[in-house]
């Protein structure tokens, strides 16, 4: 048994228990490239017979380093199917617990006052970086944080920003949506509808050219086949309504749509007319959301990689962390699709 067993163990009990300087301890918990292997090995032993846990509160006032990775989040919008964020936020918690980090979540915005909820956790040394992403919101926080030198990783690319030298990692929409009409066309299907976002929306923008692109390189026209307008169930059912609300040999035999959101409008209008997705249409969405895996007839979807974006994310930080260069500062992952019962 040791001799200073019944005291809450401390560094100067490790480093007497070892037989070694409170410093020695200090470099084997921190910097354990410094001992040499049996003064390691002998440390590590004297921490397990103790049962000695570091202050994290203390090292961080010393050193400056929490170990938290600070991640805004934003709140479900109404009348959405969408919980993408939930499988990147899971994904992400993963990696940085692999890495000996943590995610601290926040919630917030500007506001009129100036209050900015990164600043605050900047002032008070709670995080030692951030994960952004909501790039596609033309976001002030990457240029603000660039200024500063504050280390951030950003999913999704920095659109529209040519001068952004900061990490990122993104899905290549225009990818996914050609796997798509891929699909469809090879099920016999020449007239493809897309139903996607507004035309300011450059994420949208970048998927819906995927289906242009590929639709006339299959010799197919896009014309007349195409709504855009805001990320809701009501909008995807209204513009599947105004899609098929045509001559029978102007209606499209199949939606492909920007979210999974839009495609269950899409659904929810065809229940309304009748017509099942699969048997009398088929029915693409985008994201592979839960709610894409269990409803019914179950959404055949472009899947995001969200847990590779993770993986990529933390190794950029963990870059960016340790003060070297960030190798493939901007990466762009490709997707796959989940075929199921609507197409």
């Amino acid at each position: 048994m040791s001799r200073h067993a019944g005291s809450a163990p401390t560094l100067a009990t490790v480093a007497a228990e070892a037989g070694v300087s409170r410093q020695t301890v200090s470099n084997a918990l921190n910097s354990p490239e410094l001992l040499r292997p049996d003064t390691l090995v002998r440390v590590q032993e004297a921490i397990a017979r103790l049962g000695y846990s570091p202050n994290r509160a203390a090292r961080s006032l010393r050193t400056r380093s929490s170990h938290l990775v600070g991640l805004r989040v934003v709140p479900a919008v109404e009348d959405s199917a969408n919980a993408l964020m939930d499988r990147f936020v899971h994904s992400l918690v993963e990696s940085t617990g692999v890495a000996g980090y943590h995610v601290l979540l926040f919630t917030g915005e500007e506001d009129d006052g100036g209050t900015d909820p990164y600043d605050a956790l900047l002032r008070s040394a709670a995080v030692d970086a951030f994960v952004l992403t909501d790039t596609f919101r033309e976001n002030p926080q990457a240029a603000r944080l660039t200024r500063r030198g504050v280390p951030f990783v950003a999913f999704g690319r920095p659109w529209g920003d040519a001068r952004a030298r900061h990490p990122w990692v993104d899905v290549d929409g225009r990818a996914g949506v050609t796997l798509a009409v891929e699909h469809l066309v090879s099920r016999g299907h020449t007239r493809v509808a897309w139903v996607g976002w507004q035309k300011g929306s450059l994420i949208g923008e970048d998927r819906r050219s995927g289906w242009v692109d590929r639709m006339h390189e299959c010799g197919l026209s896009t014309s007349r086949l195409s709504a855009r307008g805001e990320d809701t169930l009501d909008f995807g059912a209204r513009a599947a309504r105004a899609l098929l609300d045509v001559s029978p040999e102007d209606r499209p035999t199949a939606f492909l749509c920007a979210s999974d959101t839009l495609a269950m409008g899409v659904v929810r209008a065809m229940d309304g007319l009748g017509l099942r997705p699969g048997r009398d249409l088929a029915v693409v969405g985008f994201d592979d959301s839960i709610a894409a895996q269990v409803c019914t007839p179950a959404l055949t979807s472009v899947r995001q990689p969200l847990e590779e974006v993770a993986v990529e994310v933390v190794r950029c930080l963990g870059e960016l962390l340790a003060h070297r260069p960030v190798a493939s500062p901007g990466r762009v992952l490709v997707p796959t699709l989940s075929v199921r019962a609507t197409s």
